[in-house]
């Protein structure tokens, strides 16, 4: 009896912990979206013709975000039942947003006014096999378009 109770504690406390920095995590990805807005990103495979001076530079942004304790527990109890892993869901967006802006981030640095050809590549981080998924990375990378300064006419 006192083992379930250590270990419904623990997982009420995960469950707070994990969405009280959840939340904190996705109210900076909107603050930090909010300030490069304007910097378009793009999945097209060419630059749309208004770029066609620019140059271009690749840019990238990468982040490895830990699984939470209760995320893994809600995950394995709907492994057994079946239906979509919402808990998992939430920290793939969270991974892919943070992703994006620091590939913004990177873009912005280079001078860049746009991104084209936005890909994005996924990977899990396991600790040990049996465990299932101990982090995810998520690497966004692009084509950055740099506007070339105009040509000085005497």
């Amino acid at each position: 009896m006192e083992t379930l109770l250590q270990f419904l504690v623990l997982l009420g406390l995960g469950y707070f912990f994990g969405r009280r920095a959840e939340s904190r995590h996705y109210k900076r990805i909107r603050q930090r979206e909010q300030k490069y807005r304007e910097l378009l990103v793009m999945p097209e495979k060419s630059p749309p013709i208004q770029y066609a001076q620019h140059k271009s530079a690749l840019v990238s942004g990468n982040v490895v975000v830990s699984v939470d304790y209760f995320k893994k527990i809600a995950a394995g109890l709907r492994s057994i039942f079946g239906g979509r892993v919402s808990a998992y869901e939430s920290l793939l967006d969270r991974a892919r947003r943070e992703a994006i802006l620091r590939l913004q981030e990177d873009a912005h640095q280079k001078g860049a006014d746009a991104v084209y050809n936005l890909k994005f590549e996924t990977s899990r981080i396991s600790q040990n096999a049996a465990q299932g998924i101990g982090s995810v990375e998520v690497l966004a990378y692009g084509t950055a378009l740099i506007p070339t300064p105009a040509p000085a006419f005497n």
